[in-house]
């Protein structure tokens, strides 16, 4: 059985100085043996330049964000950093609590990578690079048809002016199933944003940094507030 983790927003964080903070993303873990617990709490990391500079370096695909094993910040589990972000290119590092490589992710931008679909590939030191493409090509060639009637919807919904309507715009197909080897080792599947563990020996903190960091792409994304 495969172990799943999941990103959740279910609950305020506190500063330590009382004030409340922007929520803080939970990500729970599932073996089957039990109940999901909580394991990472996930936030933005900013830079000097704070949250002007964070979203002003988003936009090129950079990100950086930290999974803490409390919601009080007090010991770190992983930190995403981003080591090179060009031409739609973008590199990650995962880096446990002693700074030292968990694992690497490198997310190739549809288009401007080496095909039509994202291309996300994983891999752990001394292990297999593993390669996943967002959706598939059956369901992008559904989709893409239906991208101009998506827009007007979304106009229409807009000028309608009631909140929420733009929630009938279909999302693009987003599961992604990594493999190496022929061998499948992780699942990210849309319907209720699970990431799941196929291979025991894959490090559940790269999979936790993995499922919060997919979450800061497309329409689902947490980090882009701006207080």
């Amino acid at each position: 059985m495969s172990s799943v983790l999941a990103m959740k927003f279910s609950r305020r964080s506190v500063r330590d100085d009382g004030t409340p903070a922007p929520d803080m993303g939970m990500v729970e873990f599932s073996d089957g043996s039990g109940p999901a617990r909580v394991v990472a709490y996930a936030e933005r990391e900013l830079p000097s330049g704070g949250i002007p500079a964070y979203l002003a370096a988003r936009g090129s695909g950079a990100r950086s964000l930290v999974l803490w094993a409390d919601e009080h910040r007090r010991e770190r589990v992983a930190t995403v950093v981003t080591r090179s972000a060009t031409g739609g290119v973008a590199t990650f590092q995962v880096l446990d609590a002693d700074g030292e490589l968990i694992g690497t992710f490198v997310r190739e931008k549809a288009l401007r990578g080496r095909g039509l679909r994202t291309r996300w590939t994983v891999s752990q030191p001394g292990g297999p690079e593993a390669v996943g493409l967002k959706g598939r090509i059956l369901w992008w060639c559904v989709w893409w048809p239906l991208v101009p009637v998506m827009a007007l919807i979304l106009v229409f919904s807009v000028l309608d002016g009631v909140p929420g309507n733009e929630g009938g715009v279909a999302r693009g197909p987003r599961r992604i199933r990594w493999r190496a080897g022929g061998r499948k080792l992780l699942e990210f599947r849309s319907g209720g944003n699970k990431l799941h563990l196929h291979a025991p020996e894959t490090d559940w903190r790269l999979g936790a940094a993995l499922v919060v960091l997919l979450r800061t792409f497309g329409s689902s994304s947490w980090d882009t507030a701006k207080t």
